[in-house]
């Protein structure tokens, strides 16, 4: 039988002082229920190192296989003071990359990143569950939907209001613009994007929040000077749901990034030091989303070259009507029928169907119906998911 907990230290005694004059060892360890390296154990420390040998020692080991070296643990830190709002799974790519493509296991970083004080632990909050406005399309590949929104302002030390412009890459996180405006107007942004199509060429949609100057609030559909002319380059238009800012949760999360990185009056309106932020970003810091890679390694320009604005668009065998500037009106028949302002001076494409209605359509979106029985224009219901549905109010 095993030792008994209440009188370890006493048979352990009594078995060590018989196991020194016993002619046979292993009957002893038997009668004491005991393996004969556990009697053989016992013997040896009585000779070596007397009654004290027999004492329970600790369990804890000397060393470690895979201890780290003070060099290893030193550079893990240093590698963290230079990128301090960075997790521990980051700094462990960052070391790969430097290294030769060896790196401790990522619970190794953990430890010792907690160990230095050099993290904090995450707060979870429980995404929202709802619908979206527009399709919800996902992304795919490289600028099959590109991301904009204004990082949320603060002040510099001079007091000057900072609030940069940011556009991403859904699919690679290539963050393609962070560019302090001279102003927040859709023509200011216009020219933003212009220089970034020709930089990267045209995306499949663009998805923005509802606020000025992406969307309005009171417009059809809420279209802005802005996004009609994104419709008109033949780029599809993706919206977040009002006051569900988790809709584009990823650029949400980058803007996290900034404001604990540049924000608190650390970086002004100064160009330069965001577009370091900006290629560090890119082609430095790995994403998890992405497999350990950079943006950079994965982004590639997009096969639709930007050839400026076209003059007009072109609906193919279906008339089109001009909208008036600067009514927003058109006129079918003998009336004239108010559509938007943020289209005017385009053309819009009118297709009559079976059940008397008129599908008047902007690139390829449908604005809504011409009742010729009623004299009146249907906008398309801005609150439904699936784009075509009349207003039936």
């Amino acid at each position: 039988m095993p030792w008994k907990e209440t009188e370890k230290m006493d048979q352990r005694i009594e078995f060590a002082m018989r196991a020194l004059r016993t002619e046979n060892f292993r009957e002893l360890c038997r009668e004491y229920g005991i393996s004969a390296k556990t009697g053989y154990k016992w013997r040896d420390r009585l000779l070596r190192d007397g009654w004290a040998g027999l004492a329970e020692e600790s369990r804890r080991p000397h060393g470690h296989a895979a201890q780290l070296a003070e060099e290893v643990v030193c550079e893990m830190v240093r590698l963290k003071q230079g990128h301090p709002h960075w997790g521990p799974r980051k700094i462990q790519e960052l070391y790969r990359r430097r290294h030769g493509g060896l790196a401790p296991s990522e619970s190794s970083f953990k430890r010792i990143l907690e160990r230095a004080g050099m993290t904090k632990p995450r707060r979870l909050r429980q995404a929202e569950r709802g619908g979206r406005l527009a399709e919800g399309r996902k992304a795919e590949q490289p600028n099959d939907i590109w991301t904009v929104d204004f990082k949320g302002w603060w002040t510099d030390k001079a007091g000057l209001r900072v609030e940069p412009l940011t556009v991403r890459d859904e699919h690679s996180r290539m963050l393609l613009e962070m560019r302090i405006l001279a102003d927040c107007r859709g023509q200011t942004v216009r020219r933003c994007f212009e220089e970034l199509f020709h930089r990267h060429g045209l995306p499949g949609a663009i998805r923005s929040d509802n606020g000025a100057p992406f969307a309005c609030t009171h417009g059809l559909l809420g279209l802005t000077r802005l996004s009609a002319w994104w419709l008109a380059l033949g780029i599809d238009l993706e919206r977040n749901r009002p006051g569900c800012p988790q809709d584009n949760g990823a650029h949400e999360r980058m803007h996290r990034d900034i404001r604990c990185e540049l924000q608190g009056g650390r970086i002004g309106r100064d160009q330069a030091a965001f577009d370091l932020w900006r290629q560090e970003y890119n082609i430095e810091r790995p994403h998890e989303a992405l497999g350990m890679k950079t943006p950079a390694e994965i982004y590639e320009p997009s096969p639709r070259a930007y050839q400026g604005t076209p003059e007009d668009l072109d609906y193919g065998e279906s008339p089109k009507r001009k909208v008036h500037r600067p009514s927003g009106m058109i006129r079918y028949g003998t009336e004239r029928f108010f559509i938007s302002t943020a289209i005017a001076g385009w053309s819009v494409g009118i297709k009559p169907q079976a059940n008397g209605l008129v599908e008047v359509w902007f690139s390829r979106l449908l604005l809504g119906h011409i009742d010729p029985a009623t004299a009146s224009f249907l906008a398309v219901r801005t609150d439904c998911q699936k784009a075509g549905q009349p207003n039936d109010k």
